[in-house]
């Protein structure tokens, strides 16, 4: 089974332990980003979405133009666009970059940053919106004739879009969520289902429930599963956790006053990751949650602790479960990014070679 390597696709160098040196969006910075992670390995690169940030899809036509065979993933919410503008907006963009694109839809969690542009849907409405813009675009993507539509959220006939995708029959389209609405959607609709670093347990029954939502759904296949970490390396063991402590520290001064802004978590993703980091600090082999629970559970905010081997055993039992791609950023983007690269994607990649070879190898028999 395959392995995939996603990191992030940022427009600037700041995170959450540290403020950004330059503006948003950073040109130099971004194309320099993305170089390092097609230089050590890396599959794809993420362009995210918020509400007040650069617009993901031109910065990723950008990097795109400009940096070859690196995948992309685009980030796009379905409130701030029609989906048959959105549609073409993708087409477009997978012939710039030749077939590299992959959409990943956001239903979104918040209702005070979904409310910053004017969307006042509740969360099972939304994830209805967003089911019902997937099935459009898909649609758009494949028709070469007209078609209607008629939906609870959008309306329109006789459309036929002038640019298609290279990728045929289509790009890819991923998804996340951990709320009953969020399997239901995905499990439906859904090439890749995204899910933040839980341990090995709580992610086998995610994949489970999303599983059993696409076979309600009337679906023979099943998604493939993403899962997302923070890693935090370094040469040992006693290293890597100083190294976390001090992470730590700076997320803990740096994120207090954003907690107390957007108070408690209304998705059922970082709802689940402060309940785990509640239960305890570490589980499996390295995986760390004080990070998750000093960001009021926001977005990818599990850590994996130790040194390259310890955490590329950690992204193998993942592996192992049935996840084949494998998301990670540090917190210094830029040289996490090349020392993952360096140090963690080698050994996963041979610890998956070497799992195959053990699975095409027919055992030999016992003489009795």
């Amino acid at each position: 089974m395959p392995v995939e390597f996603l990191g992030i696709g940022g427009t600037n160098d700041g995170s959450e332990t540290s403020p950004r040196s330059g503006p948003s969006f950073d040109k130099q910075y971004t194309l320099r980003l993305a170089r390092a992670h097609q230089e050590y390995g890396w599959d794809r690169v993420l362009f995210a979405y918020g509400s007040g940030s650069p617009e993901p899809a031109q910065v990723a036509a950008y990097v795109a133009d400009r940096v070859e065979d690196l995948q992309i993933l685009l980030a796009h919410r379905p409130n701030v666009s029609y989906p048959t503008y959105a549609l073409k907006t993708f087409a477009t963009l997978d012939q710039i970059s030749d077939g590299r694109l992959t959409v990943h839809f956001i239903t979104g969690g918040n209702d005070h940053e979904q409310g910053r542009e004017g969307d006042v849907l509740t969360k099972d409405e939304r994830y209805s919106r967003t089911r019902e813009y997937i099935q459009i675009v898909k649609q758009g993507w494949t028709s070469r004739e007209p078609f209607d539509h008629e939906g609870p959220h959008y309306s329109f006939k006789d459309f036929v879009s002038d640019v298609f995708p290279v990728q045929q029959p289509r790009p890819r389209v991923s998804f996340g969520g951990s709320s009953a609405a969020a399997y239901a959607a995905g499990g439906a609709e859904a090439d890749i289902y995204c899910l933040w670093g839980e341990p090995l347990a709580e992610t086998a029954q995610q994949i489970a429930s999303v599983k059993e939502a696409a076979a309600r759904a009337g679906r023979t296949d099943v998604p493939k599963f993403q899962v997302a970490f923070r890693p935090i390396i370094a040469p040992t063991e006693e290293l890597a956790w100083e190294k976390a402590h001090r992470i730590l520290g700076d997320l803990q001064r740096v994120g207090a006053n954003r907690r107390r802004l957007s108070g408690p978590p209304q998705n059922a993703g970082s709802q689940r990751l402060l309940e785990v980091a509640a239960k305890g600090e570490l589980y499996d082999r390295a995986l760390w949650t004080p990070t998750a629970a000093a960001t009021g559970g926001a977005g990818n905010s599990t850590a994996l602790v130790g040194t390259p081997e310890t955490v590329a055993e950690a992204l193998l039992d993942y592996y192992d479960l049935g996840v084949e791609i494998l998301s990670a950023r540090g917190y210094d983007i830029l040289d996490d990014a090349i020392d993952f690269g360096r140090h963690v994607i080698p050994l996963v990649r041979e610890g998956v070679a070497e799992r195959d070879r053990q699975q095409a190898t027919p055992l030999t028999p016992v003489a009795p």
